[in-house]
């Protein structure tokens, strides 16, 4: 595998009983680049970035992330981040202790895990709420906890199902910085948004599904282009 890239799959391919999700997906990202991933509902976007953090096994093909399988080895998954599109949060520990529980998971030193709790739960805006029951947050602070979750343990991937969901303005301007600064830092970024528009500023390319292969990819200026011709980056070519 390169050394530049981040992420690859070769022949990918995920079936849910009869239905295909995925079909000989072939992909290659580059460490550090900032992908928007688009397409219609049922594409296979999410199911891609399942597959990319680990959570899913392919039934075709392979995915590895900094050469190594994410979901066989523990060293890689620690360094991918992932928000789904469902917070995968548990309601009856209070936010701290859901933080406290994924940074042990992720393998932070037990003397910092405090601090480093402490310190996302500030950096979301849950400081005042550390001690609450998940159950009992609003869905847009559940959203901001599913950000610290995938922030908690430094990842140097982060896979993000539709992040923006859920956030007031306040907080989607705060993600967007942060991914921001997360660009800037050297991270790589897969983003699974119906609203491309708010993250072209940051992206390097594009990449569109349909019927669960990949029919379109996109540089920045030709996402760039798109938008200024009053079109969504999720527009361009079919590439069939």
């Amino acid at each position: 595998m390169n050394s530049r890239e981040a992420v690859t799959a070769t022949g990918l391919g995920k079936s849910y009983g009869r239905v295909r999700a995925l079909q000989q997906v072939d992909l290659a990202i580059e460490a550090g680049a900032f992908v928007l991933v688009t397409g219609p509902n049922g594409a296979g976007k999410s199911t891609l970035l399942r597959l990319i953090a680990g959570l899913a096994c392919p039934c075709t093909g392979q995915v590895r992330v900094f050469g190594g399988d994410p979901r066989r080895e523990p060293a890689v998954r620690r360094r991918i981040g992932m928000m789904a599109e469902q917070p995968m949060l548990y309601g009856e520990l209070s936010a701290a202790e859901n933080l406290r529980f994924f940074a042990r998971l992720y393998g932070l030193p037990a003397a910092d895990v405090e601090v480093r709790v402490r310190t996302v739960l500030e950096q979301v805006g849950l400081g005042a709420r550390a001690d609450a029951l998940v159950r009992t947050l609003s869905r847009g602070m559940r959203q901001r906890l599913a950000w610290a979750r995938a922030w908690v343990h430094h990842p140097d991937v982060w896979v993000l199902d539709e992040p923006f969901s859920g956030l007031d303005q306040q907080g989607r301007e705060q993600l967007r910085a942060h991914l921001r600064s997360e660009r800037t830092r050297g991270a790589t970024c897969l983003v699974v948004t119906h609203r491309p528009d708010e993250l072209l500023g940051l992206a390097t390319c594009g990449v569109m599904l349909a019927d669960g292969r990949i029919v379109a990819q996109q540089d920045a200026r030709q996402l760039r282009g798109h938008a200024a011709n009053g079109a969504s980056c999720s527009q361009g070519s079919t590439g069939r």
